[in-house]
């Protein structure tokens, strides 16, 4: 579905930022396809698609991280820019960056946060505090944000953080020499903050706009993408799917732009679920995200866990794990866990694995070798006589690698030299050697290649009819409808659906994800 918006801007005024013809290649794969997009001055413009669709890849474009391929134009205020841009060139024309992360400075206070950019470019060695100050009170009146400049950033809310990362980038547009008020780039800056405090964020937005200038706002929420913007440029596969104008469309419209196809979900009956329970109980957890989930569960099921960033369902995992703070009980088989007090060594104990997503940083030691990454829950049994036997040791790692196919097969190479799918097979390795009773993954297939996928998938595959229970938190939709019994879709902090049988498709997870509560 296309639809062709409304004129941009004043008659005969050029559009804040004008991208035409953008094409970026990897590896013989084309991220984006001939892509044009304009953002009016004065507009709130969204940017909207599935993973992978290339939104990352045009906000990097314009942030001089990636060159396009030759070809392209990228005009603001009327006037062509030379590209690709040069690393950090997106300060002079006005263009400014709000990202998920927002890249404050805990330990910083506010007024530090404010003025680090603009202090970093600076050749003065000498900073009037004092005028700082004071000029940051008045900025953040501005915008209507009420924060002292002397408070430490660690002690701010989630909100209060993502208002200061706004007026940073609003305030940077401000200090850049090119055309124009300035273009606002905001990436998924709501998922982590509750329904009450995005409008403050959204008062905030508006002001900026109210300023002169223009946003590009990046975003899986739909519902905010009708409130806040003006248009929206859908892209699918690298391409240009649609241009819509917000005013005139309706959530349906907008995802089915964006799944490229007409919902089918609201007409279908219930999706049956399968008979389940008796190994897994999960009652009444909460925690991060998360306000109160319940899950019952049989020995052998794989269990799919997903929604939109923010949503919950990556803490999931972890909770269950005793690596973050929880309330509630969960019952595996016939041992009872509080999980007010589980730690991790409890829940290995109990039976319990976790591969986290971050499996380099959180799951392993990448300077050592793998041999001693593989062996370390097992340990104990390498033990002869009171002394450590390293060629056990190194037998053992042998034989697990083989037979989880890590390649290279030399456990004595460090961690950090293989590559991410092997890095992927060595904590399977390393865990599902102790038959757990139940698999916590998260992004299992994360930065892997095809041919380590389906070596993960397999394993999974072993480790669920082995007896154990799986939950695997992934926004791979295609991955979960691939290996899942069903799939728990999520959205602020609850389960809101869940597919099974023959409503598992990857189609369907992305419609009932985007249609949120």
């Amino acid at each position: 579905m296309t639809i062709n918006p409304a004129p941009s801007g004043a008659p005969g005024r050029p559009p804040a930022l004008l991208l035409s013809g953008i094409t970026k290649t990897f590896g013989g794969q084309r991220a984006l396809d001939n892509v044009s997009f304009e953002i009016a001055r004065g507009e709130v413009h969204g940017l909207l698609g599935q993973n992978g669709c290339g939104k990352s890849t045009l906000i990097k474009i314009l942030a001089g991280f990636h060159a396009p391929d030759p070809g392209g134009r990228l005009a603001i205020c009327g006037t062509d820019v030379p590209l690709p841009l040069a690393a950090g060139a997106f300060r002079h024309h006005r263009i400014s960056f709000v990202h998920q992360q927002l890249a404050l400075i805990p330990a910083l206070t506010v007024l530090e946060n404010l003025l680090i950019g603009r202090l970093a470019q600076s050749a003065s060695l000498a900073i009037n505090w004092r005028r700082e100050r004071r000029a940051a009170e008045k900025c953040f009146e501005s915008y209507g944000i009420s924060l002292d400049p002397d408070a430490i950033l660690a002690d701010l809310s989630p909100v209060q953080r993502a208002l200061l990362a706004i007026a940073r980038a609003a305030e940077e547009m401000r200090h850049g020499s090119g055309a124009g008020n300035g273009l606002l780039v905001l990436d998924e800056p709501t998922p982590f903050l509750p329904r009450q405090d995005v409008a403050k964020l959204f008062d905030v937005i508006r002001s900026v706009v109210a300023g002169g200038a223009s946003v590009m706002f990046v975003s899986h929420d739909v519902d905010e993408v009708l409130e806040i913007t003006q248009r929206v440029t859908v892209l699918r596969d690298g391409k240009v799917a649609a241009r819509i104008d917000t005013g005139g469309s309706t959530k349906q419209g907008i995802i089915e732009a964006i799944i490229g196809r007409s919902l089918a979900l609201a007409d279908r009956p219930p999706l049956p679920t399968s008979a389940v329970g008796g190994h897994l109980d999960v009652t009444g957890l909460a925690g991060g995200m998360l306000t109160d989930f319940s899950l019952s569960a049989s020995g052998g099921e794989v269990i799919g866990l997903t929604g939109l960033i923010g949503s919950g369902y990556d803490d999931v995992p972890y909770l269950l794990y005793g690596a973050r703070p929880a309330s509630g009980t969960v019952r595996l088989g016939q041992q009872r866990m509080d999980l007010s007090r589980l730690t991790p060594r409890q829940a290995i104990r109990q039976g319990v694995v976790l591969i986290p997503g971050d499996r380099l940083n959180s799951g392993a030691i990448g300077s050592l070798p793998v041999v001693d990454n593989v062996t370390m829950p097992v340990l104990r049994r390498s033990f002869r006589r009171g002394k450590l036997d390293r060629g056990g040791m190194l037998r053992l790692a042998g034989e697990l690698g083989r037979h989880f196919d890590v390649r290279p097969s030399d456990p004595s190479l460090p961690m950090s030299a293989l590559s991410g799918g092997n890095q992927q097979k060595v904590l399977l390795a390393k865990w599902l050697q102790q038959s757990p009773e139940l698999v916590l993954l998260d992004e299992p297939t994360q930065g892997i290649d095809v041919g380590a996928r389906q070596t993960v998938f397999r394993h999974i595959g072993d480790a669920a009819a082995s007896g154990a229970t799986v939950l695997c938190a992934s926004s791979d939709y295609e991955q979960l409808a691939m290996i899942c019994d069903r799939v728990l879709i999520f959205s602020q902090g609850k389960v809101i659906a869940t597919l099974s049988g023959a409503g598992l498709t990857k189609e369907h997870i992305a419609e009932r994800c985007l249609q949120g509560s």
